[in-house]
């Protein structure tokens, strides 16, 4: 099969345009597994499949590192919109377009360059709450507080400034963080498990982000959880409505409108195309 290696600041993915391949005697979570293994496969964090819809220009199935599905990406759609441009999935005339998702079909303006997507301004919609704001939880013996917001996948985000008990996380050594982070992860108030986001704020418009991700492990960016800590930055007035994030692989911008819908913003990175 032919595939495309892309990453939204560094949050990398390996892509497959099933308007072209026939993937139907694959065991898919079998195949995510095997593509984005770093030593045997291709090597991602996830695995995203272009499918054909008749509710958008195309439909974003994703998968993540570990096999499991899930439902939205922000770094990955993205992507997923610079592929249907740039692989002509729709016409060269257009600087918009919608990808289907299993969270619901999303509109994206796109910033073109030389003929090729580098922007691209995702409507991430309006996030859901999923906890008492804070809430209070127990992981591996530290006591902290959390916001739950789900913007197509399920966070939760961690204000450096609310849980001194991990102060410090954002230079944590990497082994560390990846110890920890699966308590974060797999804890039971998350039967589901969840992403795990820590902040800390520098102004009202800018903050740093570490990230643990559902079913990857840590990231080097993650969109929706980026959206997700901002939504609940202002939720919680610790934060303004247009805010610049730092995170491991690059910057991402998000936006909330009066209305409390949630833009973000960043670049979409082709890096080679193969056959596996």
């Amino acid at each position: 099969m032919n595939f495309t290696k892309m990453h939204g600041c560094q949050n990398d993915f390996v892509f497959i345009n099933c308007m072209n391949e026939d993937l139907s005697q694959f065991d898919l979570n079998d195949l995510a597994r095997r593509l984005c293994d770093r030593r045997l496969g291709v090597g991602a964090d996830g695995l995203i499949l272009v499918r054909p819809t008749d509710k958008a220009d195309a439909f974003m199935q994703i998968f993540n590192a570990d096999g499991s599905e899930d439902t939205m990406c922000g770094n990955g759609i993205r992507c997923t919109a610079k592929y249907v441009y740039d692989h002509n999935i729709i016409p060269a005339e257009r600087s918009h377009t919608s990808i289907a998702t299993a969270d619901g079909v999303k509109e994206i303006d796109l910033t073109i360059n030389n003929g090729k997507v580098e922007i691209a301004r995702v409507n991430m919609g309006i996030p859901r709450i999923t906890s008492k704001l804070p809430e209070a939880i127990n992981v591996n013996g530290l006591d902290l507080k959390f916001y739950g917001i789900d913007d197509g996948t399920d966070h939760a985000v961690y204000f450096i400034e609310d849980n001194p008990a991990i102060n410090g996380i954002n230079s944590w050594a990497d082994s560390d963080f990846a110890k920890l982070g699966v308590y974060f992860e797999t804890h039971e108030r998350f039967p589901n498990r969840t992403s795990s986001d820590f902040i800390e704020i520098i102004s009202r418009n800018e903050i740093n982000m570490r990230v643990f991700e559902r079913g990857c492990g840590e990231t080097m960016a993650c969109g929706t959880g980026a959206t997700a800590s901002v939504f609940a930055g202002v939720l919680s007035g610790k934060l303004n409505n247009d805010v610049l994030v730092h995170l491991r692989g690059g910057d991402l911008r998000i936006q909330v409108d009066g209305d409390k819908f949630c833009y973000l913003i960043g670049p979409a990175v082709e890096v080679f195309a193969g056959e596996f």
